[in-house]
């Protein structure tokens, strides 16, 4: 294992939070944690007002303007796509060991000659993957628990940036049980849970209540939980969404997989906001990343949080030295 666990960070849209977010939580970060360093992907502009740590090193990608916060420019579009290109890269040879992203301007980079789906599509196609899957990672704070303690909280999707009228028809047996296959891997091998139990969230309301309020369930979800079970995964439902997401049920599993957007992360950044991470399960590489957006309206004002991003360099840390150990103890 190397002396130093080594995180790539791509700052994302100029004009947003992210380059101040980026940089102000690196160095809370290294101040932490003495075995990491961080490199910034970005144009130094961004970060060159005040010194910098040694832990933390400025991989300089040109801007061709002087950005303005708050002031979206659709020249950032190849500079950002290139921020993510280079971070990745060096995540796929080896260079760094985990990827935290920074959020983006969707409408910026969404062209019709060049579609931008989102982050976490963008990067499976870059690492070459048909299909990995996106995780919220956070937890049930203690004040809404009800347990005497925090409640760890995974909710993964199966679709993701879908118009609700296609999610019924993207929700197919092949991809769904893929999804639990991609969850099962990574959160035993990137997590370290042995045997990772998953609750399956239902489509429809009540779980379409045995079929009067929708069939994807008896046709598709019901038979993918148990051709799960039948490969040693430890899938359970399908459960409605809307008595799931409390504690007790909660506590049963490490993770739930919720059928689209904002049915699983609605629930999840009500509990856990400012300090919830994305994760994207299934890349040759770890990928974290906050759970906002580029918040233009207060960009260059020094009100942005960045305990989000903190957390995202947290967990990325922590993955890295899970897969390290994982990976030593299989060879």
């Amino acid at each position: 294992m190397s002396k130093s666990v080594k995180l790539a960070l791509s700052t994302g849209e100029p004009a947003g939070v992210g380059p101040e977010v980026s940089l102000a939580a690196a160095k809370a970060f290294v101040a932490a944690y003495a075995d990491v360093e961080v490199g910034l992907f970005g144009d130094r502009q961004l970060f060159t007002n005040e010194a910098l740590p040694p832990q933390i090193q400025i991989l300089h990608i040109p801007l061709n303007y002087p950005p303005q916060p708050g002031v979206l420019n659709p020249a950032s579009a190849q500079y950002v796509l290139s921020l993510i290109r280079k971070a990745s890269d060096s995540c796929r040879v080896g260079q760094h060991h985990a990827l935290v992203t920074a959020p983006v301007q969707k409408s910026i980079l969404d062209t019709p000659q060049s579609p931008f789906t989102g982050h976490t599509e963008f990067l499976a196609d870059l690492d070459h993957q048909h299909q990995v899957v996106m995780m919220l990672c956070g937890e049930i704070p203690q004040a809404l628990s009800g347990k005497g303690q925090a409640i760890a909280l995974r909710v993964a999707l199966a679709t993701t940036h879908l118009p609700i009228r296609q999610v019924a028809g993207a929700i197919q047996f092949e991809s769904l049980l893929k999804t639990l296959r991609i969850m099962q891997q990574d959160l035993q091998a990137r997590f370290g849970i042995a045997k990772p139990r998953i609750a399956v969230t239902g489509l429809n309301p009540h779980a379409g209540e045995d079929g009067h309020l929708g069939r994807e369930e008896h046709e598709v979800i019901i038979p993918v939980i148990e051709a799960a079970k039948h490969e040693g995964i430890l899938a359970f439902g399908p459960y409605p969404a809307d008595t799931l997401f409390h504690a007790d049920r909660l506590s049963s599993f490490d993770a739930v997989l919720a059928m689209y957007h904002d049915q699983g992360l609605a629930p999840f950044k009500f509990a856990s906001f400012t300090e919830g991470v994305n994760v994207t399960l299934g890349l040759s590489y770890i990928r974290t990343s906050v759970d906002h957006g580029t918040a233009l309206d207060i960009a260059g004002q020094g009100r942005a949080d960045w305990r989000s991003m903190f957390a995202a360099l947290r967990l990325a840390r922590e993955l890295a030295l899970t897969k390290l150990k994982h990976d030593a103890s299989s060879t």
